[in-house]
């Protein structure tokens, strides 16, 4: 029979599958929580285990706009984070078609239509206010990953992005990036460690949408 073992990483689900001859598959569900190690210095790889053109050549596509090898400079690249106390900037590309076909009406005595001018303004306003910007970040995933750094998305959770309040923002779409992860398994009296591809999801779309 072969040796099976659940795996329980944090963002990987590999439901009682044999370790050599399956992969991980990455979570459905985004953000990603904290992985828990082991602690014991025993399953971490060695210094013979680190070699980068071996591990390059095991890793195949390796994207420095989301993987390091080493400590990134600057923690949150520029514009990373907007000030999530105030709306954000008008974002670039074209007005979802909801605000664009968007009416308002002005109460001053009577009732009456905004000007084309002012009504373009409120559109770019709500706009603003509900837009959800991916927010990037370095994440040290440890010394049993390589790469150990990744640039990982978020979606702010600081304000409502809805008029009345209510709606949050909330991911949409992901990609993932593949990295090595070091598995150390105990067969019979020795222990197995290896570096094994797996994928890591990454956040790419925020959207405004219902708090529950």
């Amino acid at each position: 029979t072969s040796f099976k073992r659940c795996n329980r990483d944090a963002f990987i689900s590999v439901d009682c599958q044999h370790y050599y001859l399956l992969r991980p598959i990455p979570s459905d569900s985004l953000p990603l929580v904290d992985l828990k190690e082991d602690p014991d210095p025993v399953f971490d790889p060695k210094e013979g285990d680190l070699n980068e053109t071996e591990l390059k050549s095991v890793l195949g596509d390796f994207d420095g706009r989301f993987v390091s090898i080493a400590p990134p400079q600057d923690k949150h690249a520029a514009g990373d984070e907007p000030d999530e106390q105030d709306p954000p900037q008008t974002p670039g590309g074209v007005m979802p078609k909801e605000l664009r076909s968007m009416e308002f009406e002005l109460q001053f005595g009577k009732k009456r239509r905004p000007s084309k001018k002012l009504r373009k303004r409120l559109q770019l306003w709500l706009w603003s206010f509900s837009h959800c910007p991916v927010l990037y970040a370095w994440t040290d995933l440890g010394a049993r990953f390589w790469p150990r750094f990744v640039r990982v998305g978020s979606c702010s959770s600081k304000r409502s992005c809805s008029l009345p309040e209510g709606m949050v923002c909330k991911p949409a779409k992901s990609t993932h990036v593949t990295v090595l992860r070091w598995r150390c398994l105990q067969r019979k009296a020795a222990l197995k460690c290896a570096w094994i591809p797996v994928q890591y999801p990454i956040i790419t779309e925020c959207k405004c949408s219902c708090s529950s």
